[in-house]
């Protein structure tokens, strides 16, 4: 007999044990057998075990449908089985088999599904645990199951069965692995996470049991038990289907030893850490919305994100409404609304395809009415969700009240949680999220979640409708202070277009403008003001209205340009107080082209503050940009602008825009430029089909800048329409004055329009004389609906329109001028100055 040791933890030494009857080794179990059948039933692999079971070698079963494995009287059900395992990830049961010399053997089977390489596109890996006949013990083998006590004879002690209750009533996963890593004991807790029996595991390899990486893992770290590594941790677990390091599991691997000190086993206990996994899930959860939750402007992709991510990651369904009529206040009140709330159903997610809650959840787009005291109108008027089971008396009230509640609700839905849409003061709707499938009923950390991601969804609606309100109120104030028609004029046949940015960032402050100047003149205007939204757009109204103004003290385009300067310094001081720094530069930076042609002349005047240069079109077709010098943009002040002039034939084509035309994602700047030169070279009827064609050619999506875009064709006024004489420093010329005004007028056909003219005239030329120093020149231009009378004198005095006092000689004459003429005013040259006077030829 051994001696027992005299101390716990002391082992037995060798010489002290006695003899005693030899002990015949265990014999080496065999083998797992094991086959591969693929999706069409037909056996793709056979191994050794497989040979040892059923005593078929591979070359007479690989290639062969796995059915003529079955035995006779169990075909219809085996090939059952084999049917509803393709389907699924996993299946195990009782199969009866047949023998290579005729024998029927029942086993229990294990299948797995797996994907492979190939045409072959599913796998069934069959494990087939041979296990031992029913009431036969291997000799030399204690039974499974059998306390080791009892084992060795010492009979049913009350330990030995303390000890097996221990192992198999143990709250955590266990399970023993043998020598060669094969199982031969597990627990209940075991069997319960796995869904499998002790019996149709044993004797199979932790891989065979669960195929997973994590498995693979687990199996080394055995080993490396096994070897003497001493006890392995593993921050993982493995389930039916596999998981991986975040699933909430802790594994522990500890050697079994012999009396003698000899590793025979590994012992694998397993524990879920349930609240540390739920909170891991949960700001896992959390942080993915961040990402996931407010995608786009669009609320109705907003509500679907919402849930989206709370299915199955929260709930097992999910509902989003939104309120017709978004409530808006300051604290919420602790009553239920009096009357009913009408909301839209905006997304609905489920766990299942069909079911009780995917079709009873509605689809998007149906109206809901809430009653008033059901639970979704007592938390939308509390301001906060609420948890509710399924016995709770308000659920059923509401149930009971509404049958769309019922539906929705359903028989197996056993958990609530009802959570208001608010943000920033505003209610927008509600979210619904239900448990049926979870066992969990919600708790209040669940609760908490649901408030964040709702936050987050409320938010993000809340900001896209008001960032939809600001575009709609900066588009109506971009195209109210834009243009609405083009003046009338005879210098240039004009089309435009205006394309607002198709970005998040919003309108810009681009803009086009044509002003009729004095003596048929007219002046062409393309700005550009830095920055989006209504800022930049109030921006652009405030220097369009300058650059009019300043244009109609006929300003040539070097000085215009000055003076705007000027302005933008001024009100980016008047703005350097304000805390929107970025938005509030008062248009520093904006550039702009001034561009004035004289149908007269044929020439045309431009000066630009850091504006792309214009495209000229010559009517050959030949096309070129204008050498107009840069310029600064306005507003940084220093440096002078510059006036360059050229000759337009009559047909030309002028091209002016903002640098958004230019700033395409799908080329370079180049290639723009070909694109543009190319459009605007190709012949047309009509300056719109111009526009279209330089827009689809340059453009291929909504562009990330607003384009204004305007092109003008020049016409001429020849000498048929325009008459001059020189006239002497004497007041006895305005008579001769009068009578060539008179004689050209007949000569046009305008004899209606000699009484005012001849006035004008007279008091124009007077003034000259009188006031001015010669050379003098009068001037009469004839448009289609308009006569202008224009006075030269090389004098810089401009005279100014006064009131005349009773007894004054003079002072009348200016005033009788600004009655009868439709405008007036002065044009300074370089030396002199034009006193000009604009009637209309329409009748009335």
């Amino acid at each position: 007999m051994e001696r027992l040791p005299t101390h716990p933890g002391e082992r037995p030494h060798e010489s002290d044990a006695s003899p005693g009857p030899a002990r015949t080794a265990p014999p080496t179990p065999p083998p797992p057998a094991t086959a591969a059948v693929d999706a069409r039933g037909i056996v793709t692999e056979w191994s050794e075990g497989a040979r040892q079971l059923l005593g078929y070698p591979p070359s007479e079963v690989v290639g062969q449908p796995a059915a003529r494995l079955l035995a006779d009287d169990a075909g219809t059900a085996g090939e059952a089985a084999l049917r509803d395992a393709a389907g699924r990830e996993r299946w195990s049961g009782t199969v009866a088999l047949r023998h290579r010399d005729g024998r029927r053997l029942r086993r229990e089977l294990l299948a797995h599904r797996r994907t492979a390489d190939g045409p072959v596109t599913e796998w069934l890996v069959v494990s087939a645990v041979t296990g031992t006949p029913e009431g036969q013990t291997p000799e030399g083998q204690t039974p499974a199951g059998t306390p080791e006590g009892e084992a060795a004879g010492g009979g049913t002690s009350g330990s030995g069965r303390l000890g097996e209750w221990a192992f198999r009533q143990a709250p955590c996963v266990m399970a023993v692995f043998d020598a060669d890593l094969r199982l031969v004991r597990a627990n209940a807790g075991m069997e319960q996470v796995l869904s499998l029996t002790e019996d149709q595991m044993r004797g199979l390899r932790l891989p065979e049991i669960v195929p997973h990486p994590v498995s693979d893992e687990t199996e080394a770290k055995m080993r490396r038990v096994l070897e003497g590594g001493g006890p392995q941790q593993l921050r993982a677990g493995a389930g039916p289907a596999g998981t991986g390091a975040d699933d909430g599991w802790s594994t522990s691997l500890v050697p079994l030893e012999d009396p003698a000190g000899h590793v025979r086993a590994v012992c694998l206990a397993a524990h879920q850490r349930l609240q540390e996994h739920l909170a891991r899930q949960r700001m896992l959860l959390l942080s993915e919305a961040s990402a996931r939750i407010g995608t786009t402007a669009d609320s109705g992709r907003t509500a679907q994100e919402l849930a989206d991510i709370a299915v199955p990651g929260l709930a097992d369904f999910a509902a989003v409404d939104l309120l017709d009529a978004p409530r808006h206040g300051g604290a919420p009140s602790p009553a239920a609304p009096a009357r009913p709330l009408a909301a839209t159903r905006t997304a609905v997610r489920s766990v299942l395809d069909d079911g009780p809650t995917a079709s009873a959840a509605g689809t998007a787009g149906m109206k809901t009415l809430y009653p008033a005291l059901s639970p979704v109108a007592r938390c939308l008027a509390q301001g906060h969700g609420a948890l509710y089971d399924a016995a709770d008396p308000d659920l059923l009230r509401w149930a009971r009240q509404d049958p769309g509640a019922a539906r929705l609700l359903g028989s197996t839905t056993h958990s609530v949680m009802v959570v208001p849409m608010r943000a920033h003061g505003a209610t927008l709707g509600v979210a619904l999220f239900g448990r049926h499938r979870h066992a969990e009923p919600f708790e209040a950390d669940d609760l908490w979640l649901a408030e964040e991601l709702t936050a987050k969804a409320a938010v993000s609606i809340h900001t896209a409708r008001r960032d939809s309100r600001e575009h709609t109120s900066t588009m109506t104030l971009q195209r109210s202070l834009l243009p609405q028609t083009l003046p009338d004029q005879g210098a240039l046949d004009i089309a435009t277009r205006y394309l607002p940015a198709g970005t998040r960032a919003g309108v810009g402050g681009d803009w086009f403008d044509v002003i009729p100047l004095s003596g048929a003149r007219v002046a062409l205007v393309v700005g550009d003001v830095v920055g989006h939204g209504i800022r930049a757009s109030a921006t652009m109204g405030r220097l369009r209205t300058a650059v009019r103004t300043l244009a109609d003290v006929d300003l040539p385009p070097d000085e215009l340009l000055t003076h705007l300067d000027d302005l933008v310094l001024h009100l980016s001081a008047d703005e350097s107080g304000t805390d929107d720094t970025a938005e509030s530069a008062g248009g520093i930076g904006t550039t702009c082209l001034y561009a004035v042609y004289d149908p007269v002349s044929r020439r045309c005047a431009l000066a630009r503050a850091g504006h792309p240069p214009p495209a000229a079109v010559t009517p050959d077709g030949a096309v070129r940009f204008l050498d107009v010098p840069a310029g600064p943009p306005l507003g940084l002040g220093g440096l002078p602008f510059e006036t360059f002039e050229t000759e337009l034939p009559e047909g030309s084509l002028l091209a002016l825009y903002t640098d958004g035309l230019l700033a395409a994602r799908d080329h370079d700047i180049d290639e723009a430029l070909d694109k543009m030169f190319a459009a605007l070279a190709r012949p047309a009827k009509t300056l719109d089909t111009v526009c279209d064609r330089v827009l689809t050619a340059m453009l291929t999506h909504r562009p990330d800048d607003d384009i204004a875009l305007l092109v003008a064709r020049t016409r001429a006024l020849h000498a048929d329409r325009v008459a001059a004489w020189d006239l002497a420093s004497d007041p006895a010329v305005v008579a001769r004055a009068r009578k060539h005004a008179t004689e050209q007028l007949t000569a046009w056909g305008l004899d209606d329009a000699a009484f005012i003219t001849e006035l004008t005239v007279s008091e124009l030329v007077t003034n000259a004389i009188r006031y001015g120093r010669p050379p003098i020149q009068l001037r009469l231009i004839h448009e289609d609906s308009t006569l202008t009378c224009e006075v030269f004198d090389s004098s810089s005095t401009a005279p100014h329109m006064r009131r005349a006092r009773t007894f004054d000689e003079g002072g009348r004459g200016l005033l009788l001028v600004g009655q009868l003429a439709r405008r007036w005013g002065t044009r300074h040259a370089l030396t002199g100055k034009t006193v000009w006077a604009e009637q209309s030829l329409s009748p009335g």
